[in-house]
């Protein structure tokens, strides 16, 4: 039996491209394994799957001045020595990893002890993580043409992303009922990403009165970031993060408004869900959500409103014009080219680990 260990955690979005490949593992008979940080999200997202879950010391490299600079490098040197003891304990044939700074000194050790690693880089341009680890890396999968460019030429893959199948399954109805919402009005889902966003959250609930006079709200806010007084509100919903339900909910909404990270846009494209995105701004990340969307928009996928022009108003008035034209993003989405990424990344695991 052929093993596979898979890593990458931090936010949710270095975990569910993970978890999309697992049912066809297991249909190949891989027996894997999972390295994460101690305390991560990624821990919780893997449990429920049954697999094995190693943790592993997990620090932060920063392009900018924090104090916990100076104790992280010591966390990543005790989580590459952790990961090298693992990888010589478990003897794997070959590593998936999906980024986020835990999986660095996991593909380095790899590198290591002579097993082959495919990474997978999800945003336009890379980020640290995955620039620290792709020395090591035998293969380098990408989601954008525009990311070729930025990677060894003879590791360059473009993939697309693996997305999850159980969320091309939803029930509307289930939804319904899950959400307590009656069938008169169309719905918005809100995605703040995993760790929720306060910038978001503020617009949204700013606005609800007007909203919720033409739609009802799922919104998914974040860990911590529920906001207790809206309990109980007529047609609004709030929850942290949903796990199950998520494949309804997405069937019911109309229209979504998210974050930019790469592997939600990408799972709103292949359900053709008509979005506007809000990136991340580029004063609180390396502006990877902003070319994202920009992108998107390019290609007549989604809005784009960037984080500083966010206010009641500006939110109100792209939903309503993405909502009365919702027809034309849903046609250019239909129309694109998707690619069966989980079939293509699975082919290059099988020729690493056949090697």
């Amino acid at each position: 039996m052929k093993k596979i260990i898979l890593t990458g955690g931090g936010t949710a979005g270095h975990v569910t491209p993970n978890i999309a490949l697992i049912p066809r593992l297991k249909e190949l008979g891989y027996e894997i394994e999972y390295i994460g940080s101690y305390k991560g999200i990624e821990k919780e997202l893997i449990e429920p799957f049954g697999i094995p879950y190693h943790g592993i010391s997990s620090g932060k490299l920063r392009r900018y001045f924090s104090v916990q600079n100076f104790t992280d490098p010591f966390r990543v040197l005790k989580g590459f020595s952790e990961a090298n003891k693992l990888i010589r304990k478990l003897k794997p044939d070959v590593i998936f990893s999906k980024g986020g700074f835990v999986s660095v000194p996991v593909v380095i050790a790899g590198k290591r002890n002579k097993v082959p690693t495919i990474i997978h880089e999800s945003d336009m341009t890379p980020g640290l993580a995955n620039k620290l680890a792709m020395p090591s890396a035998s293969k380098v999968c990408c989601n954008f043409p525009e990311t070729i460019e930025h990677l060894p030429a003879e590791k360059a893959v473009l993939t697309g992303s693996p997305i999850r199948q159980e969320l091309l399954t939803g029930d509307t109805k289930a939804a319904s009922k899950f959400c307590g919402f009656t069938e008169d009005k169309p719905v918005i889902l809100v995605i703040g990403g995993s760790l929720g966003s306060v910038v978001v959250n503020n617009a949204v609930r700013l606005a609800l009165p007007e909203l919720l006079e033409k739609f009802h709200v799922v919104h998914l806010c974040g860990k911590g970031k529920l906001d207790e007084s809206l309990n109980g509100l007529k047609g609004y919903v709030q929850f942290e993060y949903v796990k199950a339900e998520l494949r309804n909910i997405f069937a019911l909404a109309d229209i979504v408004i998210s974050r930019a990270g790469a592997n939600a846009i990408c799972e709103l494209l292949a359900l053709h869900k008509p979005n506007l995105l809000i990136p991340l701004s580029a004063n609180a990340s390396r502006g990877d959500q902003i070319l994202n969307a920009r992108s998107f928009e390019r290609q007549g996928f989604s809005m784009v409103i960037e984080e500083e022009e966010l206010t009641k108003e500006s939110l109100l008035e792209n939903v309503f014009r993405l909502y009365d034209n919702r027809n034309t993003f849903i046609e250019a989405m239909n129309g694109s080219s998707q690619q069966n990424s989980i079939d293509t990344i699975i082919a290059l695991i099988e020729e690493a680990a056949s090697k």
